[in-house]
């Protein structure tokens, strides 16, 4: 009988669990409008690519938010419907001037900011429409349209340049991984042997047969390509179709 596959590992392991007293909490845009909070601390994050910067508001709450480029401690952060067009600042995305790099973008009103949250990232707003949507251009360079009522951050986000430095050696990659819960080395389900993997087996290391799943499938065999839209041949037959 051969192990259990990685997916089934990390619910019960102790090796994937995260150090989770080692984060100093969530970094998302207060629910807040109209205030001007400002920056007592810049703090570092183990699951962050990018620094945090803490902000204190005038009634004394203090926040953590991910760090732009040009925010530093004592520089000022508004927050709310009318502020200036300034780094760090938040707003509304029907309020910012067509051209601006924006970062921490939410999908939906009152999320906090789901897109451009690594270190250097940003998107860029494109231009706004008439249905009171924007468009903007994400980090992959594909489009999206997104209601004018949710906020971004103006500018790039801090900490460009991180991920370009090189590891080294294998145990700073160990530690990398470690500090956000993960398994290092990670061994590739081909390279197993047939009882720990579904992927495992075979003269030469290849997937032998489908590697797309159902969603509702078990956690023994929920390897691969998870509930995908198309998959390979499929997916061009239907465009030379449409052509």
């Amino acid at each position: 009988m051969g192990k259990r596959i990685r997916a089934q590992r990390k619910g019960s392991s102790p090796r994937y669990k995260a150090s989770s007293h080692r984060f100093p909490g969530a970094s998302r845009i207060p629910r807040v409008d109209g205030e001007v909070g400002k920056v007592t601390e810049l703090v570092h994050s183990p699951i962050h690519t990018a620094p945090l910067a803490r902000v204190k508001f005038s009634n004394g709450e203090t926040t953590l938010v991910v760090c732009t480029e040009g925010v530093s401690v004592g520089s000022s952060i508004a927050i709310g419907s009318n502020v200036s067009i300034r780094p760090g600042n938040v707003t509304t995305l029907s309020q910012i001037p067509e051209g601006t790099p924006i970062n921490n973008v939410e999908l939906r009103p009152g999320d906090g900011g789901k897109i451009a949250r690594t270190a250097g990232n940003s998107c860029l707003l494109v231009a706004r429409l008439d249905n009171g949507k924007v468009r903007i251009e994400l980090p992959s360079g594909k489009l999206k349209e997104i209601v004018g009522s949710c906020r971004a951050t103006i500018g790039v986000l801090a900490g460009h340049g991180r991920s370009e430095k090189p590891l080294m050696k294998a145990g700073t990659a160990h530690y990398k991984a470690k500090a956000r819960g993960k398994a290092y080395p990670r061994v590739s389900g081909v390279a197993m042997n047939p009882v720990d993997h579904p992927h495992g087996g075979g003269n030469h290391q290849a997937v032998h047969g489908p590697n797309s799943v159902s969603r509702r499938s078990p956690p023994g065999s929920k390897v691969g390509n998870i509930a995908p839209r198309q998959t390979g041949r499929g997916g061009k037959a239907k465009k030379e179709e449409v052509n």
